[in-house]
């Protein structure tokens, strides 16, 4: 008689906080994986001989090799593994849509569920951390050359990360006082506490980078001050896309709406997640309702919930279906009691008489041919007009390049919406002068930003040993 194949396990369930109890704290969903869930889940790897994992991931974590680690015990050396590429893993484990991207080209997810790589990167990182068994990687001989990251997001992070162990001198400018970018002022604390970031940073502050906080670049100090006069070798602009989008509808202008930027730099960067400790909190809304069906549409309903609303809309022109959040975000948004208001478009702002919000006028939609996006086209349903009685609006239907550093060199080739071209390194039209993230891309993920640092850190160390 054949010898039965042993019976593979499960994907390995992460416990989470109670959804009654998390939708009014600030403190973060997932708990984490114990080290025998991890174990458990690691066993699953097939430890393919062509990993197709690795060709979903940016930044090319090694990820067949972290996960044997991890099968073996060996945590602190899986997180150090995940480092050879990944600078920023902590950050990765929590907020990368691994369901597209590694975890998606997955050979189990093919017949079933995928490996959790994004979890097991997550408790790699923070047994490490916790642990207390960071180690720094050796760094290459100085190069006697220095190079000036412009922003300190993933991107910004990612190429500091890169260079300082190529031998080069980094130094990071960041606008904000607190750097991280949009890890720091955009993304709630439910989802990538702060102190996560905090430790990233210093892990990097650790290896040599250096820190120029309070920096307006192309206020403070021009981009070519940084070459001419403060002998900067070479520029790497990763400012992020940080424009806000309106829907340009009537009512916007009220008071009681904002835009996704404002309501979540205020929510996290005056530290209204730690209330009482910090009496600092964005208006608070008892009706609110956020227009979009991104991850940062989910950032901020799930946080007007926290924030004290007793009711939180999230009112999205399209299905479910269609919808651009990841999937557990959308989950965990329903658990919390989030109402999803779907096929459902805003076409005025309605206020009372001192200028205050006091309603949505909405239209249902129904989805027609497909657009230049793929989706299909939503089309409004004539009679279909309702009102959802309301105090507060938030718009998070994305952001555009703010043109602040951008408008101050000419000489800088831009698209036709204001985003820096580039070639596929990350070079632009002017010499010495790098870019990538968001403001390149229009706004997109963490780790793709961060891939196209990693990216231009390569061509930046060619281009500066050729010359």
């Amino acid at each position: 008689m054949d010898e039965q194949k042993p019976k593979r396990h499960p994907r390995q369930k992460m416990p989470e906080q109670h959804p009654k109890v998390r939708a009014r704290n600030f403190d973060e969903v997932p708990l984490g994986y114990d080290k025998e869930t991890a174990r458990r889940e690691a066993e699953r790897c097939l430890q393919c001989k062509k990993p197709l994992c690795m060709s979903g991931c940016p930044v090319n974590v090694k990820i067949p090799e972290f996960l044997k680690l991890v099968k073996d015990g060996d945590w602190a050396g899986a997180a150090r593994k995940i480092k050879e590429t990944n600078a920023l893993p902590s950050v990765c484990g929590r907020v990368c849509p691994q369901e597209s991207q590694c975890e998606g080209q997955c050979v189990l997810g093919k017949k079933g569920e995928p490996v959790a790589i994004g979890r097991l990167e997550r408790f790699c990182a923070d047994y490490e951390r916790n642990e207390k068994l960071v180690r720094l990687p050796e760094k290459a001989k100085p190069t006697g050359k220095k190079v000036a990251v412009v922003g300190s997001g993933p991107a910004g992070l990612t190429v500091a990360g890169d260079l300082i162990l190529l031998g080069y001198e980094v130094t990071i400018f960041e606008a904000l006082h607190k750097p991280g970018g949009v890890l720091v002022y955009g993304i709630p604390e439910f989802r990538l506490p702060k102190a996560i970031v905090d430790a990233e940073v210093k892990y990097l502050r650790d290896l040599g980078v250096k820190l120029a906080l309070n920096t307006v670049v192309g206020r403070t100090r021009g981009l070519r001050e940084l070459m001419e006069r403060d002998g900067f070798d070479a520029v790497f602009i990763a400012v992020g896309a940080g424009l806000p989008h309106f829907m340009r509808i009537p009512g916007e202008n009220l008071c009681g709406v904002f835009s996704s930027n404002e309501y979540l730099t205020r929510a996290n960067l005056l530290r209204s997640y730690l209330f009482p400790i910090y009496d600092t909190p964005p208006p608070r809304g008892r009706n609110v309702a956020v227009v979009g069906g991104g991850n940062v549409a989910m950032d901020c309903v799930r946080s007007a919930l926290r924030l004290g609303a007793e009711n939180a809309y999230l009112v999205y022109r399209r299905s479910r279906t269609e919808m651009p959040a990841r999937a557990e975000e959308i989950h965990h948004g329903e658990e919390e009691g989030v109402q999803f208001h779907l096929l459902t478009a805003p076409v005025e702002v309605l206020g009372d008489e001192n200028g205050w919000v006091r309603g949505l006028k909405c239209v249902r939609m129904e989805l027609g041919e497909p657009d230049e996006s793929g989706r299909r086209r939503p089309m409004p349903v004539k009679g279909s007009e309702y009102v959802l009685d309301l105090d507060a609006v938030v718009i998070a239907i994305g952001a555009a390049a703010n043109p602040l550093l951008t408008s101050t060199v000419p000489e800088l080739k831009l698209n036709e919406k204001g985003y820096i071209e580039t070639d596929e390194r990350g070079r632009t039209s002017v010499p010495g002068v790098y870019a990538g993230g968001d403001i390149v891309t229009g706004q997109a993920t963490v780790i793709l930003a961060m891939g196209a640092g990693r990216q231009a850190a390569l061509a930046m160390h060619e281009d500066l040993t050729k010359k």
